[in-house]
């Protein structure tokens, strides 16, 4: 499995790059939001990869983060959702926006993606419904999340407490705290309310 690679932007056709790799150019399909941030071609860059293999092609699609990774595989899952409409999703919405939507049950804004019917906008917010806070990324009912509150989170879920409850007494806590800290807090505000 090729899970990252650390190479030379060579080419920029969108969707499409073509990365150096000592001597190997990679072709990758990466969402415009990576797209975007790509440097300026010859200069180096360091992508978070996923390999699909089909009968027909080896395919390879290139991240700018990890939770861009994760969220394409969260998608993948989903029945119907294939590597093209998940790069599709990516590249129409942020991890941030995406959460949002799914959070606050927007369907619209899911529909504005190409290739995103109701059906399928539904779709995704059912499958994606608190896939975020175990992820760590972007929100959980409209609090940001760090990984450390996203543990905080996650750990309070498998207590019993439902995400709503979860992601409010996390939002309760001070930005750098600890796991450990962070439970023992919440569990002190769960306690109180």
């Amino acid at each position: 499995m090729i899970g990252r690679l650390s190479g030379i932007l060579l080419e920029k056709t969108p969707p499409q790059i073509l990365l150096d790799v000592q001597g190997v150019g990679y072709e990758l399909e990466v969402p415009m939001s990576t797209f975007y941030n790509l440097p300026p071609l010859h200069e180096k860059v360091v992508l978070h990869t996923q390999l699909i293999v089909r009968e027909d092609a080896h395919l390879l699609y290139g991240f700018g983060s990890t939770d861009e990774r994760i969220a394409f595989r969260q998608l993948l899952k989903i029945s119907g959702v294939g590597p093209k409409l998940a790069l599709s999703v990516l590249s129409g919405l942020s991890l941030n926006d995406l959460a949002d939507a799914v959070a606050n049950k927007e369907a619209g804004r899911l529909t504005k993606i190409p290739g995103v019917g109701k059906k399928t906008a539904e779709r995704l917010l059912l499958e994606l419904e608190g896939k975020f806070t175990v992820m760590g990324v972007a929100m959980a009912h409209g609090v940001p999340v760090t990984s450390a509150s996203g543990d905080i989170v996650n750990a309070l879920q498998a207590l019993g407490y439902n995400d709503k409850e979860a992601a409010l007494a996390a939002k309760q806590l001070p930005k750098d705290v600890s796991v450990s800290d962070g439970i023992r807090q919440a569990l002190k505000f769960l306690s109180r309310a």
